[in-house]
């Protein structure tokens, strides 16, 4: 019988603790320059206009010009009923509050005339005080300016407000 016999060589093994760690180098080179690289891209496509920042912080903050307190008798058919109410106007700047100042026994007049014609009913609901802030506006708007330029009143809010 014929045996052979072969000579058997160790098998060699690399040390799977230096390769885990030239993988896990590699993996954060690679994490570290896709995040250099978006960091890059976001500055140089999405940098913001030095313009509108401009623009932005040189804007004036509006101007609140609060009215005296009004109280007047509604419109009902059973009983008395009245309406107190507070106004705050607002106005873009300085300047527009000095207009509608020099007009604003005129305005507070015609607020008055538009308050006393309204029912209870009108002002009970919250779409009832939004349409009327809408009408308050336009009012102040015609009569605290002329004609050609009416005043630039922003929004009309309200401060207080009581039925009774």
């Amino acid at each position: 019988m014929a045996s052979t016999t072969a000579t058997q060589q160790p098998i060699v093994t690399v040390k799977s603790g230096k390769m885990k760690r030239i993988l896990l180098i590699a993996a954060g080179l690679i994490v570290l320059l896709g995040a250099g690289g978006a960091g890059v891209y976001y500055y140089l496509l999405h940098k913001p206009d030095l313009g509108a920042l401009t623009k932005a912080s040189l804007s004036a903050p509006p101007v609140f010009f609060p009215l005296e307190s009004m109280t007047v008798n509604l419109q009902s058919d059973d009983t008395m009923h009245y309406l107190r109410i507070g106004l705050t106007l607002k106005l873009p700047d300085q300047k527009a509050q000095a207009a509608l100042g020099e007009r604003m026994p005129e305005v507070r007049s015609h607020i008055l005339m538009l308050l006393s014609a309204k029912r209870p009913e009108d002002l009970a609901g919250i779409d009832g005080k939004r349409e009327l802030a809408k009408e308050l506006l336009e009012t102040v708007q015609k009569t605290g300016g002329t004609p050609d330029s009416p005043a630039r009143v922003q929004e009309v809010l309200f401060t207080e407000f009581v039925v009774q």
